[in-house]
């Protein structure tokens, strides 16, 4: 769930549509400061003291392994997944699980990086030899990854592509506190001094600049299209 800020504006929806209907809500994440976050948003809205709340800070696997040992699997109606497939240890069966955990027309929303989308991780892969030894050439999840799992275990599901682009052109100034703070974000890499050589920090900035962004009114414009995926029971 993350610090529960698309969990807050949803629930407040639900309560909005449905203003009858007691609300549940499981949520899993396994950061407790995250957790902590998430609790404190709660708190300040006074409509979402409404619902009940269960906390699991643990992670995905983690849960998976609590709710096998229980006698009787609790069902949902609606499981969202926005932004977290990348962290799974195996994509294949997290998906299984958590579709197993649908009511009858029940629908699992995963929100994903598009499969054409320049994210680095998964262009950074072009260049290995540059990230020998790192993270960061580990393909990342992309949306065809998650359609191919779906459509291995036989899953009815819809998608939906919304391009999506944002100003990276301060990366590519080396003075540039927001450019550095950016990179980081962008490799996953905190003290970048440390973290890549020249030549490497090189390679990453000329792999986004000419394969993973366009280049408009002189600023560069990096491709982060996502795909909203809608997976049904």
């Amino acid at each position: 769930s993350g610090a529960g800020e698309m969990d807050v504006e949803m629930l407040s929806l639900l309560q909005s549509v449905f203003p009858a209907v007691p609300i549940t809500a499981d949520i899993v994440e396994g950061s407790i400061q995250l957790t902590d976050s998430f609790k404190a948003l709660v708190a300040k809205m006074a409509s979402l003291q409404k619902i009940s709340f269960a906390w699991h800070i643990m992670s995905s696997e983690d849960y998976e392994k609590q709710v096998k040992a229980q006698e009787e699997m609790k069902k949902f109606d609606f499981i969202h997944m926005i932004h977290v497939v990348y962290y799974f240890e195996n994509l294949d069966e997290a998906l299984r699980f958590h579709h197993s955990l649908l009511k009858n027309n029940g629908r699992l929303l995963i929100v994903v990086t598009a499969v054409l989308a320049g994210f680095p991780c998964g262009r950074l892969a072009l260049i290995k030899e540059l990230c020998a030894g790192t993270d960061i050439d580990k393909p990342k999840v992309t949306s065809g990854d998650v359609t191919a799992c779906l459509k291995s275990q036989g899953l009815k599901y819809d998608e939906y592509v919304f391009p999506n682009s944002f100003d990276i052109t301060e990366c590519f100034n080396p003075d540039s506190t927001t450019g550095e703070s950016l990179f980081s974000f962008m490799t996953s890499r905190s003290h970048l001094s440390q973290s890549f050589t020249p030549d490497i920090r090189a390679g990453i900035l000329d792999v986004l600049r000419n394969k993973s962004s366009t280049i408009k009114d002189g600023r560069v414009f990096f491709n982060s299209t996502f795909s909203c995926i809608v997976v049904h029971a």
